[in-house]
Protein backbone atom coordinates (compact mmCIF):
# COMPACT_ATOMS: atom_id res chain seq x y z
CA UNK A 1 0.00 0.00 0.00
CA UNK A 2 2.75 2.55 1.01
CA UNK A 3 4.40 1.76 -2.66
CA UNK A 4 0.73 2.71 -4.19
CA UNK A 5 0.43 6.10 -2.36
CA UNK A 6 3.78 7.17 -3.08
CA UNK A 7 3.51 6.64 -6.32
CA UNK A 8 0.19 8.87 -6.43
CA UNK A 9 -2.42 9.18 -9.06
CA UNK A 10 -0.66 11.64 -11.09
CA UNK A 11 1.29 9.06 -12.50
CA UNK A 12 -1.18 7.10 -13.76
CA UNK A 13 -1.17 5.68 -17.76
CA UNK A 14 -2.65 9.32 -19.68
CA UNK A 15 -1.65 11.70 -16.61
CA UNK A 16 1.25 13.96 -17.31
CA UNK A 17 2.72 16.16 -14.92
CA UNK A 18 5.45 19.06 -16.12
CA UNK A 19 6.89 19.97 -13.39
CA UNK A 20 8.82 22.87 -14.99
CA UNK A 21 5.81 24.69 -15.53
CA UNK A 22 6.04 27.66 -13.99
CA UNK A 23 9.71 27.82 -15.03
CA UNK A 24 8.74 27.30 -18.89
CA UNK A 25 5.85 30.64 -18.69
CA UNK A 26 7.22 33.51 -20.37
CA UNK A 27 7.70 36.53 -18.38
CA UNK A 28 6.53 39.47 -20.75
CA UNK A 29 2.64 39.43 -19.53
CA UNK A 30 3.14 39.55 -15.70
CA UNK A 31 -0.24 38.91 -14.27
CA UNK A 32 -0.74 39.69 -10.19
CA UNK A 33 -3.26 37.09 -10.49
CA UNK A 34 -7.36 37.14 -10.84
CA UNK A 35 -8.53 40.28 -9.83
CA UNK A 36 -12.09 39.56 -10.25
CA UNK A 37 -14.66 37.60 -12.45
CA UNK A 38 -17.41 38.74 -14.04
CA UNK A 39 -20.89 37.18 -13.87
CA UNK A 40 -23.48 38.14 -16.37
CA UNK A 41 -26.85 37.23 -14.87
CA UNK A 42 -30.78 37.76 -15.95
CA UNK A 43 -31.56 39.19 -11.94
CA UNK A 44 -28.12 41.09 -10.48
CA UNK A 45 -30.16 41.55 -7.02
CA UNK A 46 -31.26 38.37 -6.20
CA UNK A 47 -28.14 37.02 -7.49
CA UNK A 48 -26.26 39.11 -5.20
CA UNK A 49 -28.56 37.86 -2.73
CA UNK A 50 -27.65 34.04 -3.20
CA UNK A 51 -23.93 34.71 -3.03
CA UNK A 52 -24.51 36.65 0.43
CA UNK A 53 -27.19 34.71 1.92
CA UNK A 54 -25.84 31.19 0.88
CA UNK A 55 -21.43 31.54 0.09
CA UNK A 56 -21.28 34.16 2.76
CA UNK A 57 -19.76 36.90 0.24
CA UNK A 58 -20.33 40.55 1.36
CA UNK A 59 -21.39 43.22 -1.00
CA UNK A 60 -19.33 45.65 -0.97
CA UNK A 61 -19.42 48.21 -4.30
CA UNK A 62 -22.37 48.52 -6.31
CA UNK A 63 -23.51 50.19 -9.95
CA UNK A 64 -26.44 51.26 -11.69
CA UNK A 65 -28.84 54.07 -11.77
CA UNK A 66 -28.42 55.33 -9.35
CA UNK A 67 -24.82 56.09 -9.77
CA UNK A 68 -25.10 57.25 -12.69
CA UNK A 69 -25.15 53.81 -14.94
CA UNK A 70 -28.17 53.50 -17.50
CA UNK A 71 -27.53 50.00 -19.05
CA UNK A 72 -26.67 47.67 -16.19
CA UNK A 73 -26.70 47.26 -12.42
CA UNK A 74 -23.76 45.61 -10.88
CA UNK A 75 -23.17 44.42 -7.14
CA UNK A 76 -19.55 43.50 -6.39
CA UNK A 77 -19.10 40.56 -3.91
CA UNK A 78 -16.17 40.03 -1.80
CA UNK A 79 -15.24 37.29 0.40
CA UNK A 80 -11.33 37.15 1.49
CA UNK A 81 -8.83 37.22 -1.63
CA UNK A 82 -12.42 36.29 -4.06
CA UNK A 83 -14.02 38.82 -5.83
CA UNK A 84 -17.15 38.73 -7.79
CA UNK A 85 -18.66 41.02 -10.35
CA UNK A 86 -22.46 40.33 -10.92
CA UNK A 87 -24.29 42.55 -14.00
CA UNK A 88 -27.72 42.30 -15.07
CA UNK A 89 -29.00 44.09 -18.12
CA UNK A 90 -31.64 47.03 -17.50
CA UNK A 91 -33.10 46.75 -20.74
CA UNK A 92 -34.20 43.62 -23.26
CA UNK A 93 -32.20 45.33 -25.79
CA UNK A 94 -28.13 45.24 -24.55
CA UNK A 95 -25.38 42.51 -25.33
CA UNK A 96 -25.90 41.91 -21.56
CA UNK A 97 -29.25 40.74 -21.99
CA UNK A 98 -28.45 39.42 -25.47
CA UNK A 99 -25.97 37.12 -23.47
CA UNK A 100 -28.55 35.84 -20.64
CA UNK A 101 -30.87 35.13 -23.45
CA UNK A 102 -28.76 32.48 -25.16
CA UNK A 103 -26.16 31.60 -22.61
CA UNK A 104 -28.46 31.62 -19.07
CA UNK A 105 -26.15 33.08 -15.89
CA UNK A 106 -22.09 32.73 -17.16
CA UNK A 107 -19.06 34.04 -16.28
CA UNK A 108 -18.26 37.09 -18.67
CA UNK A 109 -14.76 38.15 -17.95
CA UNK A 110 -12.16 37.00 -15.83
CA UNK A 111 -10.01 39.49 -15.12
CA UNK A 112 -6.35 39.87 -14.06
CA UNK A 113 -4.80 42.53 -12.12
CA UNK A 114 -1.84 43.83 -13.65
CA UNK A 115 0.88 47.01 -13.33
CA UNK A 116 0.17 48.16 -17.24
CA UNK A 117 -2.86 47.96 -18.70
CA UNK A 118 -1.82 49.27 -22.12
CA UNK A 119 1.37 47.21 -21.93
CA UNK A 120 -0.72 44.08 -20.92
CA UNK A 121 -3.37 44.59 -24.04
CA UNK A 122 -0.43 45.30 -26.39
CA UNK A 123 1.48 42.38 -25.65
CA UNK A 124 -1.27 40.15 -26.42
CA UNK A 125 -2.84 41.63 -29.15
CA UNK A 126 0.62 42.23 -31.20
CA UNK A 127 0.41 37.64 -30.33
CA UNK A 128 -2.69 37.94 -32.19
CA UNK A 129 -5.21 38.22 -29.39
CA UNK A 130 -8.88 39.51 -30.19
CA UNK A 131 -9.14 43.21 -28.85
CA UNK A 132 -12.23 43.51 -26.71
CA UNK A 133 -11.48 46.89 -24.93
CA UNK A 134 -9.13 49.10 -26.60
CA UNK A 135 -7.05 50.71 -23.31
CA UNK A 136 -9.03 53.26 -21.04
CA UNK A 137 -8.34 55.53 -18.26
CA UNK A 138 -11.55 55.92 -15.85
CA UNK A 139 -11.89 58.92 -14.28
CA UNK A 140 -12.57 58.41 -10.61
CA UNK A 141 -12.02 61.61 -9.25
CA UNK A 142 -10.65 61.85 -5.80
CA UNK A 143 -10.24 58.26 -5.97
CA UNK A 144 -7.89 58.45 -8.67
CA UNK A 145 -7.28 57.03 -12.22
CA UNK A 146 -8.18 53.19 -13.09
CA UNK A 147 -6.86 51.22 -15.86
CA UNK A 148 -8.13 48.84 -18.12
CA UNK A 149 -8.05 47.17 -21.29
CA UNK A 150 -9.19 43.87 -22.53
CA UNK A 151 -9.06 40.75 -24.98
CA UNK A 152 -11.18 37.94 -26.10
CA UNK A 153 -10.24 33.70 -25.19
CA UNK A 154 -12.72 31.15 -25.60
CA UNK A 155 -16.25 31.61 -26.42
CA UNK A 156 -17.54 35.26 -25.40
CA UNK A 157 -15.10 35.38 -22.28
CA UNK A 158 -12.73 37.69 -22.03
CA UNK A 159 -9.91 38.74 -20.06
CA UNK A 160 -10.09 42.25 -18.84
CA UNK A 161 -6.22 43.69 -17.53
CA UNK A 162 -7.36 46.46 -14.40
CA UNK A 163 -4.40 48.13 -13.22
CA UNK A 164 -4.90 49.83 -9.72
CA UNK A 165 -1.65 51.33 -8.90
CA UNK A 166 -3.08 55.30 -9.17
CA UNK A 167 -6.45 54.11 -7.96
CA UNK A 168 -7.98 54.24 -4.68
CA UNK A 169 -11.86 53.55 -4.89
CA UNK A 170 -13.71 50.80 -3.58
CA UNK A 171 -13.86 49.01 -7.01
CA UNK A 172 -13.99 51.21 -9.93
CA UNK A 173 -15.06 54.69 -11.24
CA UNK A 174 -19.24 54.24 -11.65
CA UNK A 175 -19.49 52.28 -8.39
CA UNK A 176 -20.01 53.49 -4.98
CA UNK A 177 -19.58 51.78 -1.77
CA UNK A 178 -22.72 49.52 0.32
CA UNK A 179 -21.75 51.57 3.49
CA UNK A 180 -24.28 48.77 5.34
CA UNK A 181 -24.05 45.86 3.74
CA UNK A 182 -26.50 42.85 5.02
CA UNK A 183 -25.13 40.57 7.07
CA UNK A 184 -23.27 37.24 5.10
CA UNK A 185 -23.58 33.85 5.78
CA UNK A 186 -20.91 32.44 8.29
CA UNK A 187 -18.86 29.27 8.56
CA UNK A 188 -16.96 29.35 5.31
CA UNK A 189 -13.28 29.51 5.07
CA UNK A 190 -12.69 30.25 1.02
CA UNK A 191 -9.66 31.98 0.42
CA UNK A 192 -8.65 32.51 -3.25
CA UNK A 193 -9.82 31.35 -6.54
CA UNK A 194 -7.42 28.47 -7.65
CA UNK A 195 -8.37 27.95 -11.02
CA UNK A 196 -11.10 28.38 -13.34
CA UNK A 197 -12.02 25.48 -15.69
CA UNK A 198 -13.21 26.33 -19.72
CA UNK A 199 -14.94 23.82 -21.43
CA UNK A 200 -14.25 24.06 -25.36
CA UNK A 201 -15.65 22.12 -28.60
CA UNK A 202 -14.11 19.16 -29.65
CA UNK A 203 -10.80 19.63 -31.60
CA UNK A 204 -10.44 23.24 -29.88
CA UNK A 205 -8.51 22.24 -27.01
CA UNK A 206 -5.11 22.53 -28.52
CA UNK A 207 -5.75 25.84 -29.58
CA UNK A 208 -6.87 27.36 -26.90
CA UNK A 209 -3.47 25.63 -25.08
CA UNK A 210 -1.06 27.46 -28.23
CA UNK A 211 -3.40 30.67 -27.33
CA UNK A 212 -2.55 30.69 -23.49
CA UNK A 213 0.71 29.81 -24.58
CA UNK A 214 1.90 32.06 -27.38
CA UNK A 215 -0.12 35.03 -26.00
CA UNK A 216 -0.26 35.05 -22.78
CA UNK A 217 2.87 33.21 -22.31
CA UNK A 218 1.80 30.35 -20.17
CA UNK A 219 3.13 26.52 -19.86
CA UNK A 220 1.49 23.40 -19.86
CA UNK A 221 1.34 22.06 -16.21
CA UNK A 222 -0.59 18.43 -16.94
CA UNK A 223 -2.25 16.63 -19.53
CA UNK A 224 -5.09 14.09 -18.69
CA UNK A 225 -6.27 11.85 -22.01
CA UNK A 226 -9.22 9.98 -22.27
CA UNK A 227 -7.09 7.12 -20.53
CA UNK A 228 -7.26 8.61 -17.82
CA UNK A 229 -11.15 11.00 -17.72
CA UNK A 230 -13.87 8.21 -18.99
CA UNK A 231 -16.21 5.65 -18.01
CA UNK A 232 -17.84 3.23 -20.09
CA UNK A 233 -20.20 5.88 -21.73
CA UNK A 234 -17.96 9.07 -22.06
CA UNK A 235 -14.39 10.99 -21.86
CA UNK A 236 -13.11 14.32 -22.09
CA UNK A 237 -9.38 15.44 -22.60
CA UNK A 238 -7.81 17.90 -20.19
CA UNK A 239 -4.67 20.15 -20.56
CA UNK A 240 -3.84 22.77 -17.40
CA UNK A 241 -2.04 26.41 -18.16
CA UNK A 242 -0.11 27.87 -15.95
CA UNK A 243 1.31 31.19 -15.68
CA UNK A 244 4.76 31.84 -14.41
CA UNK A 245 4.16 32.46 -10.70
CA UNK A 246 1.27 29.83 -10.52
CA UNK A 247 -1.17 32.46 -9.27
CA UNK A 248 -3.43 31.68 -12.62
CA UNK A 249 -4.19 28.20 -13.62
CA UNK A 250 -6.66 27.27 -16.58
CA UNK A 251 -7.64 23.90 -17.29
CA UNK A 252 -8.90 23.27 -20.78
CA UNK A 253 -11.66 20.66 -21.30
CA UNK A 254 -13.12 19.59 -24.91
CA UNK A 255 -14.90 16.37 -25.03
CA UNK A 256 -13.68 12.77 -26.28
CA UNK A 257 -15.56 10.50 -28.58
CA UNK A 258 -17.76 8.35 -26.06
CA UNK A 259 -20.72 6.06 -26.28
CA UNK A 260 -22.80 8.29 -24.78
CA UNK A 261 -22.94 12.72 -24.23
CA UNK A 262 -20.33 13.79 -22.37
CA UNK A 263 -20.37 16.06 -19.53
CA UNK A 264 -18.40 18.76 -21.56
CA UNK A 265 -20.80 18.22 -24.27
CA UNK A 266 -23.53 18.40 -22.12
CA UNK A 267 -22.38 21.76 -21.27
CA UNK A 268 -21.91 23.03 -24.43
CA UNK A 269 -24.95 21.99 -25.69
CA UNK A 270 -26.71 23.90 -23.06
CA UNK A 271 -24.58 26.97 -22.77
CA UNK A 272 -24.79 27.50 -26.53
CA UNK A 273 -20.82 27.38 -27.06
CA UNK A 274 -17.11 27.15 -24.84
CA UNK A 275 -17.14 28.31 -22.01
CA UNK A 276 -16.42 28.50 -18.10
CA UNK A 277 -17.86 25.50 -16.70
CA UNK A 278 -16.48 25.91 -13.30
CA UNK A 279 -14.49 28.11 -10.95
CA UNK A 280 -12.16 26.33 -7.57
CA UNK A 281 -12.00 28.43 -4.60
CA UNK A 282 -9.56 27.01 -2.38
CA UNK A 283 -10.17 26.44 1.47
CA UNK A 284 -8.42 25.34 4.51
CA UNK A 285 -11.25 24.03 6.32
CA UNK A 286 -13.23 21.93 3.45
CA UNK A 287 -14.74 20.01 6.15
CA UNK A 288 -16.17 22.59 8.42
CA UNK A 289 -17.14 24.85 5.11
CA UNK A 290 -19.11 22.08 2.98
CA UNK A 291 -20.77 21.42 6.83
CA UNK A 292 -22.04 24.95 6.46
CA UNK A 293 -22.59 24.92 2.74
CA UNK A 294 -24.96 21.80 3.09
CA UNK A 295 -26.53 23.49 5.96
CA UNK A 296 -27.41 26.53 4.11
CA UNK A 297 -28.90 24.46 0.96
CA UNK A 298 -26.21 23.95 -1.44
CA UNK A 299 -26.33 20.82 -2.90
CA UNK A 300 -23.13 19.50 -4.40
CA UNK A 301 -22.46 15.79 -6.33
CA UNK A 302 -22.61 12.22 -4.17
CA UNK A 303 -20.02 9.35 -4.37
CA UNK A 304 -20.80 5.68 -3.87
CA UNK A 305 -19.68 4.27 -0.88
CA UNK A 306 -17.89 1.72 -2.74
CA UNK A 307 -15.63 5.03 -3.45
CA UNK A 308 -14.59 5.32 -0.04
CA UNK A 309 -14.46 1.78 1.00
CA UNK A 310 -11.15 1.35 -0.92
CA UNK A 311 -9.88 5.33 -0.41
CA UNK A 312 -7.89 4.73 2.25
CA UNK A 313 -5.47 2.00 0.54
CA UNK A 314 -4.81 4.65 -2.44
CA UNK A 315 -4.54 7.87 -0.56
CA UNK A 316 -3.30 6.93 2.64
CA UNK A 317 -3.90 9.67 5.52
CA UNK A 318 -5.60 12.85 4.69
CA UNK A 319 -6.07 13.99 7.99
CA UNK A 320 -9.84 13.71 7.72
CA UNK A 321 -11.63 10.32 8.72
CA UNK A 322 -12.85 8.03 5.75
CA UNK A 323 -16.10 8.65 7.75
CA UNK A 324 -15.94 12.51 7.42
CA UNK A 325 -15.55 12.46 4.07
CA UNK A 326 -18.08 10.15 3.10
CA UNK A 327 -20.59 11.68 5.18
CA UNK A 328 -20.49 15.31 3.52
CA UNK A 329 -19.08 13.54 -0.26
CA UNK A 330 -15.37 15.00 -0.46
CA UNK A 331 -13.42 13.45 -2.35
CA UNK A 332 -9.49 12.97 -2.04
CA UNK A 333 -6.41 12.03 -3.97
CA UNK A 334 -2.67 12.19 -3.88
CA UNK A 335 0.37 12.80 -5.49
CA UNK A 336 3.63 12.51 -5.38
CA UNK A 337 3.70 16.08 -3.88
CA UNK A 338 1.06 15.90 -1.33
CA UNK A 339 -2.88 15.56 -1.22
CA UNK A 340 -5.83 17.11 -1.72
CA UNK A 341 -9.86 17.15 -1.09
CA UNK A 342 -12.22 18.49 -3.16
CA UNK A 343 -16.05 18.33 -3.86
CA UNK A 344 -18.68 19.61 -6.54
CA UNK A 345 -22.18 21.49 -6.27
CA UNK A 346 -24.53 20.74 -8.89
CA UNK A 347 -24.85 23.32 -11.71
CA UNK A 348 -26.07 26.54 -9.47
CA UNK A 349 -29.06 27.39 -11.70
CA UNK A 350 -31.56 25.79 -14.15
CA UNK A 351 -29.26 24.89 -17.20
CA UNK A 352 -26.91 22.47 -16.50
CA UNK A 353 -23.55 24.45 -17.28
CA UNK A 354 -21.76 26.56 -14.16
CA UNK A 355 -21.06 25.44 -10.72
CA UNK A 356 -18.31 25.71 -8.10
CA UNK A 357 -15.43 23.41 -6.74
CA UNK A 358 -14.24 23.93 -3.57
CA UNK A 359 -10.75 22.64 -2.87
CA UNK A 360 -8.23 22.37 -0.12
CA UNK A 361 -4.51 21.76 -1.49
CA UNK A 362 -1.52 19.77 0.99
CA UNK A 363 1.07 19.90 -1.13
CA UNK A 364 -0.75 18.25 -4.57
CA UNK A 365 -0.34 21.00 -7.29
CA UNK A 366 -2.64 18.64 -9.02
CA UNK A 367 -6.73 18.43 -10.03
CA UNK A 368 -7.62 14.86 -8.36
CA UNK A 369 -7.05 13.02 -11.19
CA UNK A 370 -7.51 9.43 -8.80
CA UNK A 371 -11.11 10.63 -8.43
CA UNK A 372 -11.89 11.15 -12.16
CA UNK A 373 -13.65 7.84 -13.14
CA UNK A 374 -15.91 8.16 -9.89
CA UNK A 375 -16.67 11.90 -10.64
CA UNK A 376 -17.62 11.21 -14.10
CA UNK A 377 -19.93 8.05 -12.73
CA UNK A 378 -21.54 10.31 -10.18
CA UNK A 379 -22.12 12.99 -13.04
CA UNK A 380 -23.60 10.76 -15.28
CA UNK A 381 -26.23 9.61 -12.55
CA UNK A 382 -27.06 13.43 -13.00
CA UNK A 383 -27.04 13.93 -16.50
CA UNK A 384 -29.12 10.42 -16.76
CA UNK A 385 -31.44 12.10 -14.53
CA UNK A 386 -31.86 15.27 -16.68
CA UNK A 387 -32.54 12.61 -19.65
CA UNK A 388 -28.81 14.16 -20.87
CA UNK A 389 -26.20 11.13 -21.26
Amino acid sequence: MTETIARGAANQAGAHLNKNAFDEAQDFLPLKGIDHVEFWVGNARQASHYFRALWGFTPIAYAGLETGVRDRTSYVMRRNDITLVLTGALGPDSEIADHVHRHGDGVKDIAFLVDDARSSFAETTKRGARPAIEPVDLDGGEDGVLRRSAVSTYGEVRHSFIERRDYHGVFAPGFRKVKKPAVAAKGMNLLEIDHCVGNVELGDMNRFVDFYRDVFGFAQLIHYDDKVIHTEYSALMSKVMTNGNGRVKFPINEPATGKKKSQIQEFIDYYGQAGTQHIALRTEDIVGTVRALRGLGIEFLGMPHAYYESLADRVGDVGVPIETLEELGIEADRDEEGYLLQIFTRPIQDRPTFFFEIIERHGSRGFGVGNFKALFEAIEIEQARRGNL
